[in-house]
C-alpha cells in the first residue's frame, strides 16, 4: 500500500477517526501513525473537524425507557424483588447512571477527543508525544509524498526523512531544501538525502526561521548552498504543529 500518497493517508485517517477502519488495517495504520508525524497530524485534524461537527448537533434527551433498560441491565440480578427498594434501588440507579454517563463520555472521547484534549494529548493517548514543531510534507508533481521535514519549535535541529522513492541526483548535484516565506526571497535550510533520513543543524531556532514561512520546496543544484533556487523537484506546506 502506498502510504506516501497524501490522499490515501487522508482517507485512512478519516476512516480511522470515524471507527470504520478495523482489523489488521487499523493496526497497520496505528503503527504508521506512531512512526510518522505527518500521519498523526492528519488524524488530529480529522478528530478536530469531526469534533466540531458533533458539537453542531442538537443534544437529544433519551427517552425514559432507555434509562429504565440501563437500570434493569445493571441492577444485581440476584437481589430479591423486595430488596430492590431502599439502597439497592438507589445503588441500581446510581450504577446505571454512572455506567451510562461513562459510556456517553467514552463515545464522545472516541468521536471527538479534541473536545477534551489538545492535539498533543490526543497523540499521547496513542502512545506518542507530539511536541510543538514545524512540519512539512513535500510532494512531487503527481501529489505523491516524498519528503517529511520536522523541527522543534524552539530547536536548532532539522530532521529530513525520505518517505517515498527519489531519483538520486547525478554526481556533483544536490537536492536542496528551501524555505519560502510569505514575503521575501527563499532561503536554504539544508540538503535532502536520496534515501533514509538526515539530521542537520540550523543557523537559528525554527521559530525565528520558520514563523513566517508557509511553503517549502526542494530544488536540484550544483552546490549545497546556492543563492537562488534552480529546477524545483518537490513542493509542500510548512505547518505549525501546536
Amino acid at each position: 500500500m502506498r502510504y506516501s500518497d497524501p490522499r490515501l493517508v487522508d482517507a485512512l485517517a478519516s476512516a480511522y477517526v470515524l471507527g470504520t477502519l478495523a482489523g489488521g488495517a487499523r493496526r497497520r495504520f496505528e503503527r504508521l501513525k506512531a512512526d510518522r508525524v505527518d500521519v498523526a497530524l492528519v488524524v488530529a485534524q480529522w478528530e478536530s473537524r469531526l469534533g466540531r461537527l458533533a458539537g453542531s448537533v442538537r443534544p437529544v434527551e433519551p427517552a425514559p425507557r432507555v434509562w429504565a433498560a440501563i437500570e434493569a441491565r445493571t441492577r444485581p440480578a440476584y437481589a430479591p424483588r423486595g430488596e430492590r427498594s431502599g439502597w439497592v434501588r438507589v445503588a441500581g440507579w446510581g450504577v446505571g447512571g454512572l455506567i451510562a454517563g461513562a459510556g456517553v463520555a467514552l463515545a464522545a472521547l472516541m468521536v471527538a477527543p479534541t473536545f477534551f484534549m489538545s492535539p498533543d494529548q490526543v497523540a499521547m493517548r496513542a502512545g506518542e508525544k507530539l511536541p510543538a514543531s514545524y512540519v512539512g510534507l513535500l510532494t512531487d508533481a503527481e501529489g505523491n509524498g516524498k519528503v517529511l521535514v520536522s523541527s522543534l519549535r524552539h530547536g536548532r535541529v532539522m530532521t529530513v526523512k525520505v518517505i517515498g522513492p527519489l531519483q538520486p541526483p547525478a554526481a556533483g548535484q544536490h537536492m536542496v531544501l528551501w524555505a519560502v516565506p510569505a514575503e521575501g526571497a527563499p532561503f536554504v535550510l539544508g540538503t535532502v538525502p536520496a534515501k533514509g533520513s538526515s539530521v542537520s543543524q540550523l543557523p537559528d531556532t525554527s521559530e525565528k526561521l520558520l514563523s513566517k514561512v508557509g511553503k517549502l520546496m526542494v530544488s536540484l543544484e550544483s552546490t549545497a548552498s546556492p543563492a537562488t533556487p534552480g529546477p524545483v523537484l518537490l513542493r509542500g506546506n510548512c505547518a505549525k504543529l501546536w
